[in-house]
């Protein structure tokens, strides 16, 4: 081969490798840019955070950033991934069928919602490494952050945080006694999830707690025989259902003479939406007047409301996209929503600051750690995050400051980045401290839907191991196998009284979200 010809050949190659490599680098450039998000929303419009409500404020959140021109680091783009999640086991599946299938690993998961299906995401989450903000999974379980949930943050106030609040009233009233009074009926559950939040807060401190609950789906329910539970536990009474349910148990304990100012009612009203604990006592039936005078002796817990300029942009854009897809309601901009929407916000500031110290995108645990400890603004306000990875909760308590006309309003709100409850001047309690018997000596029977008795002031357990004790010295006098034999029984016979027992004083912290699925 002529010399000449060789070094064209030479050059040629050169300039050929040359190019591929560029091309590569340009290509491994565009991947290290792109941030692939995996959502995991349920499909079913049932739920209050489904894909049609939440999508919206995603993609607004999105178009938000890349529009102000400074949201994202040059050059770097969302490209988002909508899974169903059915609120089960198929968040899971769909997830390891990302990385199987497309051997990609998200950069970062939204949701999912209901704590079932968060909590073994959560945990293949931490172990791949891979940042997980939700504005559900806001179970008491999963503020455990130090191992399985360790890459979790909780862009909306869990449910711990609202325990806070009713902490701090309880603190202003000079409170330690309460009734706990739940709806168990949804899959999701989320009213025994509120309740234990609460539960685990009140413990912490010592309070006295009696505990039922009821399936308001039942059509053997009777509402008169739950108020009257509601006369052996304590005078206050915290409670998480439905609205009509909450307004039927108002009408009984009306009816019942509980509305004198000897009981205090507070109604907790989940995710700023109607659906759960709407406070209103109009309805336009027969019964709005006495629903009227017994809504005087409640109160509602509610998320705090702040509208900005923009919130309203926002809520209208929302509203648009949502009844586009054929869903006609009132809560178009729910907790979820908002919260949804924040998330975005929350990973970009992190983004940046993690690019600042040169790490990237894949390094998800620098990510988390970034969006903890941080205060931002969201759509609908400040948003504040504490060490933990978890939202501080602002929270309203309204009231019926009109008995005649039946207005309720805000009558106190409370800050959960600075513990602060503020109440507005003038209001007037439809109780007072001496109607309101609460009586600290009184020991209260723990009331819930297990098959458990209670065995007085001595807890089971204790009177579990004076028989166990007594047995076992019994047993050292006889025979060794019968010894043995009756060794054997008293056990099997201690563990299910304990089991039950456990059912009993700490039903709300049992059924947490480890102990469901620390096998999974």
């Amino acid at each position: 081969m002529p010399p000449w010809l060789l070094g064209s050949l030479c050059c040629v190659l050169a300039a050929r490798t040359a190019l591929g490599g560029g091309s590569a680098a340009a290509e491994e450039e565009e991947e290290e840019k792109l941030i692939r998000v995996l959502v995991l929303l349920p499909q079913d419009d049932t739920y209050l955070f489904s894909l049609g409500r939440v999508r919206p404020a995603i993609e607004y959140a999105v178009r938000s950033l890349r529009e102000s021109g400074s949201g994202l680091p040059p050059g770097y783009a969302f490209q988002l991934t909508y899974e169903d999640s059915a609120c089960g086991n198929r968040a899971l599946f769909s997830l390891v069928d990302m990385v199987a299938l497309q051997h990609r690993r998200p950069d970062l998961l939204l949701g999912p919602v209901c704590e079932y299906a968060a909590a073994p995401v959560a945990r293949l989450a931490a172990h791949w490494d891979v940042p997980m903000l939700s504005a559900g999974a806001l179970a008491a379980g999963f503020g455990a952050k130090g191992g399985e949930y360790s890459h979790l943050t909780r862009v909306a106030p869990a449910y711990a945080k609202m325990g806070e609040m009713l902490l701090a009233l309880f603190r202003h009233h000079q409170w330690s006694r309460a009734t706990l009074l739940y709806s168990d009926s949804n899959p999701e559950r989320s009213c025994y999830f509120a309740m234990e939040g609460v539960h685990v807060v009140f413990q912490e401190e010592a309070f006295h707690m009696a505990v039922h609950s009821f399936d308001e789906s039942s059509r053997h329910l009777d509402i008169d025989d739950v108020v009257r539970a509601l006369q052996t536990g304590e005078r206050v009474v915290i409670m998480c259902a439905s609205g009509d349910t909450i307004r039927n148990i108002m009408l009984a304990a009306h009816r019942q003479g509980m509305t004198n100012g000897e009981y205090a009612f507070f109604n907790i009203e989940l995710f700023n939406s109607s659906s759960y604990g709407n406070g209103s006592w109009r309805r336009g039936d027969k019964h709005d007047l006495e629903a009227k005078k017994a809504y005087s002796y409640l109160q509602t817990v509610t998320l705090l409301r702040t509208v900005k300029p923009e919130f309203e942009k926002f809520s209208l854009e929302v509203k648009s996209s949502v009844q586009k897809q054929g869903l006609h309601e009132d809560d178009y901009a729910n907790m979820f929503v908002e919260g949804f929407h924040d998330a975005i916000l929350l990973y970009a500031l992190a983004l940046q600051e993690v690019l600042k110290f040169g790490f990237s995108k894949k390094d998800g645990e620098k990510i988390v750690q970034q969006t903890r400890n941080r205060t931002y603004e969201g759509i609908a306000g400040q948003v504040s995050i504490d060490a933990n990875g978890d939202r501080y909760g602002d929270f309203s308590v309204i009231g019926m400051t009109d008995p005649e006309a039946g207005t309720q309003e805000v009558i106190g709100d409370y800050y959960g980045k600075q513990g602060r409850f503020e109440i507005r001047p003038n209001v007037k309690y439809p109780w007072n401290h001496g109607r309101l018997r609460l009586d600290e000596s009184r020991v209260s029977e723990h009331t819930n839907n297990t098959p458990c008795k209670s065995s007085g002031g001595l807890g089971e357990s204790a009177v579990t191991g004076i028989v166990v004790g007594a047995l076992l010295g019994a047993g050292l006098l006889m025979a060794f196998y019968f010894f043995r034999k009756k060794y054997r029984i008293t056990i099997e016979r201690r563990t299910r009284q304990e089991d039950c027992n456990m059912g009993k004083h700490r039903q709300l912290r049992e059924d947490s979200i480890r102990s469901h699925f620390s096998a999974a």
